[in-house]
């Protein structure tokens, strides 16, 4: 019997560890490789932080995990958090205008 073929799986089939991530406050190097990566990894985690229990992660947790990603996907997640659950804006507003504040040029790109 010959054993099937090692093949990779797609990265938006695999499981993502945000509750380490959150808790290491580091993505591992090169993660998000890809524009295709990081914008699912965006999405995904606009998911978990909707889905989890309050205290669950800190803002600061969330705040050091999204400095790690490029200017876009900072402003692709507030657009998709408020897409996905305007009302949770207000939890997340210190956090929003901190990042909006930065990146404002980007807002009309």
């Amino acid at each position: 019997m010959s054993s099937p073929t090692q093949t990779s799986v797609p990265f938006a089939a695999q499981a993502i560890p945000f509750d380490k991530f959150l808790a290491e406050g580091k993505l591992p190097d090169g993660y998000l490789a890809t524009d295709y990566v990081s914008e699912q990894f965006v999405e995904r985690l606009v998911h978990y932080i909707l889905s989890v229990p309050s205290g669950s992660y800190t803002m600061a947790q969330l705040s050091q995990l999204l400095e790690q990603l490029e200017p876009r996907s900072q402003v692709f997640f507030f657009k998709r958090l408020k897409e996905t659950s305007p009302e949770c804006l207000k939890d997340f507003a210190p956090l929003y205008y901190g990042f909006m504040n930065e990146f404002q040029s980007l807002l009309f790109t």
